[in-house]
């Protein structure tokens, strides 16, 4: 049993899971209520559940990137929880967590075989993003990057690119290429980190309580990233 946090942007939600399938999950779409609903929405589905806090064997976090203060409340509150049972921290990447939930509602542009760019909004026209495949192999570091009429220019010459959450509204009218496809109402969502959380339970893959820290939004820093599309 493993309960589920993802406090890394305007969305606020928590999900209980059982060997990987779905118990249960709430969620707020309201913006910056974190600090406000979370506490109670980890509270809430124990209880409406039957679960104690001590039947859980994990506690999966999103790492973010993200929002500074939406990542420090999750962090904060799943490492006090993992300290005072005892029990494993999961890290989650958000990114990675968004295109599950693009894959999950997109599944018709699968065939397509297009690349998966997730974009958190990181102010201005800066973005955080990275590069995945359809089956969540990761193709490229996740970086900062500044949007302009030259971005994703080669890749976008030789596959589709599927550009989705907060921070691809902003590039619609900028990136024009016919091989860039926008997606609206994509969410990093904990409903969806069951099945890389079990997964990363079996493998005993956790980070360290006393030291893990969130993956900020950190000052721009201009860079070429790497990818292997070509």
């Amino acid at each position: 049993m493993i309960l589920h946090i993802e406090t890394s942007g305007n969305v606020c939600s928590v999900a209980l899971g059982k060997d990987g399938i779905l118990t249960d999950s709430l969620v707020s779409y309201e913006p910056n209520a974190h600090s406000k609903v979370l506490a109670n929405f980890i509270d809430d589905i124990l209880k409406r559940n039957n679960i104690k806090p001590t039947d859980l064997q994990a506690i999966a976090i999103s790492e973010g990137p993200g929002s500074y203060t939406g990542l420090r409340i999750g962090v904060s509150i799943a490492k006090g929880m993992a300290y005072s049972l005892d029990i494993p921290l999961i890290a989650i990447d958000t990114l990675m967590l968004m295109s599950v939930d693009f894959i999950q509602k997109h599944p018709e542009i699968i065939p397509q075989n297009p690349v998966l760019c997730p974009m958190i909004d990181a102010r201005r026209m800066e973005v955080f993003t990275a590069f995945y495949d359809v089956e969540l192999n990761k193709l490229s570091e996740t970086t900062n990057m500044i949007i302009d009429e030259f971005s994703f220019q080669t890749p976008l010459q030789y596959r589709p690119i599927a550009f989705f959450g907060n921070g691809a509204e902003k590039c619609k009218k900028i990136i024009t290429h016919g091989n860039a496809l926008f997606f609206d109402n994509i969410f990093p969502l904990a409903k969806n980190m069951l099945t890389l959380a079990y997964q990363k339970f079996i493998d005993k893959n956790f980070v360290d309580v006393a030291y893990f820290e969130p993956f900020y939004l950190k000052p721009f820093i201009a860079t070429t990233p790497k990818n292997k599309l070509l």
